[in-house]
């Protein structure tokens, strides 16, 4: 009752808003930069590379929440419906974007990041069934795609398209920083493939849920999650022993657990093991501390490196 009686507001929130919008056209019009709200971290963070000074780049989700279950309050969507440029990751990952946008016309450009990437599908709906998820229904896709690197350059391009699209004036220096920043992709896929090219095992453990599977093809690993792509599904006892089995089976030293999620699954296994736990960050999102430093989408993923060759006694 308490989520329907939000969506309704959020519902009447839009048709207020967008009437008066029609009524008030030059609330948006005369010289301005462009405003861009971004619904994750990962396309915040690649919007914000490609828009330099020629565009306001705001992050939707608040630093430090799990995006996974976040549901968009009402000044969230007068946020949304003021923005110029909306950009989302993939309508797995947010599902009420893709109602939001379309429920809202007008002139927002609105900006799926994932399209033209394959989505991979995933094994673990079962998992995620047994252990009792049920917040998000990510459709049997696996929506991290930002963690294979080749995405997130395509995902870089869609972004410059659409900044380009709604301010043609700077669509050449969109689409020119837009493929500097890919240049930067590419070395980091590159510094992966060479840092995880010697490694004692290829198995990564994961005391979280199903985000990797991206980065784990990408790379060769072999990749098994406590939870399904669900992080509010709870691990089975039969996949905790499972994962312990693997664990003393290929001799592991180390399990990973992730950001803005607890801990707690990953250091019961490494207590019954005798293993230690590493972070991988999957970049959903930052706390209000890297936000605030400014923490970037390259500066994370080369921190995962390192500790995945530390985790996979790289070489």
């Amino acid at each position: 009752m308490k989520r329907l009686s939000r969506m309704l507001l959020i519902g009447i929130l839009m048709l207020t808003f967008g009437c008066s919008s029609k009524e008030a056209p030059t609330a948006k019009s005369g010289p301005h930069k462009p405003i861009v709200v971004a619904t994750l971290f990962p396309v915040y963070d690649f919007a914000r590379e490609v828009a330099g000074d020629k565009a306001e780049v705001k992050l939707l989700l608040p630093p430090g929440v799990e995006p996974h279950s976040f549901e968009p309050k009402p000044d969230d969507v007068v946020r949304i419906a003021k923005a110029d440029v909306v950009i989302y990751t993939n309508r797995f990952m947010e599902p009420w974007a893709v109602k939001l946008l379309e429920s809202q016309g007008g002139n927002t450009e609105a900006v799926d990041a994932s399209q033209g990437v394959t989505l991979m599908k995933t094994s673990h709906a079962g998992d995620e069934k047994e252990g009792g998820g049920h917040a998000h229904d990510h459709g049997g896709y696996d929506p991290h795609v930002w963690l294979d690197f080749a995405n997130a350059q395509v995902m870089v391009k869609n972004i410059a398209d659409g900044l380009a699209k709604k301010d043609p004036a700077n669509a050449e220096y969109y689409r020119a920083r837009a493929v500097k920043y890919q240049g930067e992709l590419q070395k980091l896929d590159e510094e992966y493939k060479a840092g995880l090219a010697n490694c004692r095992t290829r198995v990564l453990l994961h005391g979280g849920h199903y985000a990797f599977g991206y980065l784990a093809k990408r790379y060769g690993l072999d990749y098994h999650s406590a939870q399904a792509v669900d992080p509010d599904a709870e691990a089975t006892p039969r996949k905790l022993a499972d994962l312990v089995n693997q664990m003393r089976t290929n001799h592991l030293k180390y399990v990973f657990c992730e950001e803005l999620l607890s801990p707690a699954t990953a250091e019961m296994i490494a207590k019954e093991t005798g293993a230690q736990v590493l972070m991988l960050n999957a970049a959903h999102n930052v706390s209000k501390e890297d936000f605030t430093k400014g923490t970037t989408f390259l500066a994370l993923m080369r921190g995962n490196l390192a500790n995945l060759r530390k985790g996979l006694e790289c070489k």
